[in-house]
């Protein structure tokens, strides 16, 4: 049985309140590198493609081997853990309260916390390699086929539908439910003995289940841009209070209708 108790105490371990601002101070840097990064000359490198415009990355993509596959994918997972930091880390605040609160007095208090962002960090990460394969390979369709060339807006098509619908969807009720309940979540993991381990997996596990209720609600920064802070926000305050506030779930439902709503709209002003 885990046992929620701290061990080896030290009274000038950081208070959490002080982690919480701290991570704030993150989340922040995020929003505000993304925004550098949107408006430079840079900008198309936070979408796929744009790589062979640029006459010294594709050099380098030459030059490296497997280069044109292995820099846009480390460039993409920058982005994409940068749109985590932005978007999802401040979702996990409940979480990271509480277990700030539990290992209080610790003096590894903070490596501990920082594990579990580590965690949750892995897990999207993850998730964000397999969307950004996902998307270079439909890149690569549409390159091939002429049709597809001319009717991309298919691919946003889909993914409005697909995550509109999947807001109804069981698993994306269970997922939000364990991402709802920090205390059960962390009384379920943490037993002190094995901290580093513990940790990790706290923000793993809880990364696995974030991912579970969000990633098609993600998968819509695809449609609307990368590196549309606009959006960016909108969707991040939405899946905020799905995950934080008391009456969170009464969003998902119409929240889905909007996004099937959208996929409609979409297909009636390119077929109409």
């Amino acid at each position: 049985m885990s046992t929620l108790s701290s061990s080896g105490g030290d009274a000038n371990a950081p208070r959490p309140r002080a982690f919480v601002w701290l991570v704030g101070g993150v989340v922040l840097f995020a929003w505000a590198s993304l925004a550098v990064w949107s408006a430079s000359p840079y900008s198309r490198f936070l979408a796929h493609g744009g790589w062979i415009d640029d006459g010294f990355f594709d050099e380098l993509c030459r030059a490296i081997p497997h280069g044109g596959v292995l820099l846009p994918a480390a460039t993409h997972t920058l982005a994409w853990l940068m749109m985590i930091a932005a978007m999802m880390l401040p979702t996990t605040l409940p979480l990271l309260a509480l277990f700030g609160r539990i290992i209080h007095g610790r003096a590894d208090a903070t490596r501990l916390q920082m594990l579990v962002i580590a965690g949750y960090a892995i897990a999207w990460g993850a998730f964000g390699l397999a969307a950004h394969a996902l998307d270079a390979g439909v890149h690569r369709a549409a390159a091939a086929s002429g049709w597809f060339a001319t009717h991309g807006w298919v691919a946003g098509a889909v993914v409005l539908m697909g995550a509109g619908a999947f807001q109804f969807s069981a698993l994306k009720y269970r997922c939000l439910e364990r991402c709802r309940t920090p205390f059960g979540f962390i009384n379920q993991r943490w037993c002190g003995q094995q901290p580093v381990r513990d940790a990790l997996r706290i923000g793993f596990d809880h990364g696995v289940f974030c991912v579970g209720c969000c990633w098609a609600l993600m998968l819509v920064m695809f449609v609307v841009g990368m590196g549309n802070l606009a959006w960016m926000l909108l969707i991040g305050l939405a899946m905020a209070i799905e995950k934080n506030v008391s009456w969170g779930k009464r969003v998902s439902a119409p929240l889905g209708v909007a996004l099937m709503a959208g996929s409609l709209a979409l297909v009636a002003a390119n077929l109409g």
